[in-house]
């Protein structure tokens, strides 16, 4: 999986989508959906550029470095989909069954922070050693 293009698309679908939002939208949807809509379309954006920071990571640790950064880059990937996807879909009255999926996306950006924050703890000890 290639995180910088993945990550390059999930942010330029997070400007495509704030325009949207800010020009299109603003009309359409109560203050509080659109406040949620551009809650999620910011958190596409920053999870977006984690992933091209995650691709550049494996670029410079190589091999040993790419296995474990391969689970932040999905966990990444799957807390995009599940938490700014599950509020797009309620955003625009989906099914209220989306609303118990949002947090499970924002555990899974906190486990991609944390396991690469333990990723990069592990290779600056072990090179400073």
């Amino acid at each position: 999986m290639n995180w910088i293009s993945l990550g390059a698309i999930f942010s330029g679908l997070s400007v495509i989508l704030g325009a949207m939002g800010a020009h299109g939208l603003k009309n359409v949807l109560t203050a509080k959906k659109l406040s949620a809509f551009h809650t999620a379309t910011d958190y596409m954006g920053y999870h977006g550029l984690a992933l091209i920071l995650v691709g550049v990571v494996c670029l410079q640790l190589g091999e040993g470095g790419t296995k474990a950064l391969r689970k932040v880059g999905i966990l990444l990937t799957a807390g995009i989909c599940m938490f700014s996807g599950s509020i797009y879909i309620l955003t625009f009255d989906g099914p209220r069954l989306f609303g118990p999926i949002t947090p499970l996306g924002g555990l899974c950006f906190m486990s991609g922070w944390f396991i690469f924050a333990g990723v990069i703890h592990r290779h600056l000890k072990n090179k400073i050693s």
